[in-house]
């Protein structure tokens, strides 16, 4: 696919709503093909081929199509895993997905991967590392790739730069997107008492490519309470009122419900998908009226 090409499937999917496709819905997509904008996998998912490989070139002949990466480590201090990320561009090379994305995180250390998105400190040291790492990703994958903001539970101590700040410089020092997680913002602001509002006036001008929308959980921790981003429930009120926050300021940008855990028959996911774009709907049919 060339880059025109993509731009015009990009453009196809910047008002439509997707969906994160896990192996046990395959065969509902199979069977039902259903009315819907766009699908997003897990990258490493796919590495070892076989049949979910053949599976996922049949749902790419019907639907454009996202990979999502939780491995590339893009905040490891030692640089990427070359392999990992040639790996990676196979699989961008033979799909050709319309988005490309990654955490902002780190999960290797001396060759050993953990089987999780670790958090970063936010400082200038670790802004170096980060965008280093972005940038070989992209000179190597030929495309442009989205930084996802984690969810957070604690605040680093040496951490000198907020996050949302942080993102928007990554963004300006690589020319990399950002991939909008509004149940991460959530979470991350009702754990760590900061205002959502502080949050995307932040980003205000910055290249959002990507939203996501998820459940989280409600735990207590030594009596107090903490939210989980554990992709295993509905969409909250709260995250949908973000979301039109969000779809307000940054205008039609492709949204992504992603549901991981816990997974729900296939319907109740695309109803999570026809929520958001009814929402999307009503809010830019209330600006044209305005208009």
């Amino acid at each position: 696919m060339t880059a025109t090409e993509r731009a015009e499937t990009f453009a196809e999917i910047a008002a439509a709503i997707g969906v994160g496709l896990r192996s046990p819905h395959f065969r509902d997509v199979a069977a039902c093909r259903p009315t819907i904008g766009w699908f997003e996998v897990h990258t490493e998912n796919f590495f070892g081929g076989g049949p979910p490989l053949a599976m996922l070139e049949s749902v790419r002949q019907e639907y454009p199509l996202s990979l999502h990466g939780v491995g590339l480590s893009l905040g490891t201090a030692s640089g990427l895993d070359i392999a990992h990320l040639r790996r990676c561009k196979a699989l961008i090379d033979r799909f050709q997905p319309c988005l490309v994305s990654e955490h902002l995180s780190w999960s290797v250390a001396d060759g050993i991967y953990l089987n999780d998105l670790l958090p970063l400190p936010y400082t200038e040291e670790t802004l170096a590392i980060v965008s280093n790492n972005i940038s070989t990703a992209q000179e190597t994958l030929g495309r442009r790739v989205l930084v996802e903001n984690p969810s957070r539970y604690l605040n680093l101590r040496h951490s000198a730069i907020p996050e949302p700040e942080f993102l928007a410089e990554l963004a300006r020092r690589t020319g990399c997107g950002i991939l909008l997680d509004v149940n991460n913002i959530h979470v991350t602001c009702t754990n760590l008492a900061v205002q959502p509002d502080d949050y995307f006036e932040a980003l205000a001008g910055c290249a959002i490519g990507e939203i996501h929308l998820a459940g989280h959980s409600r735990v207590t921790r030594g009596g107090a309470e903490l939210l989980i981003d554990d992709h295993a429930s509905i969409v909250s009120d709260a995250v949908w009122r973000l979301y039109e926050r969000a779809i307000s300021q940054f205008g039609l940008v492709p949204s992504l419900v992603e549901w991981d855990k816990d997974l729900p028959d296939f319907g109740t996911l695309i109803g999570q998908a026809r929520k958001a774009g009814r929402i999307a709907e009503e809010k830019f049919a209330g600006h044209a009226r305005a208009a």
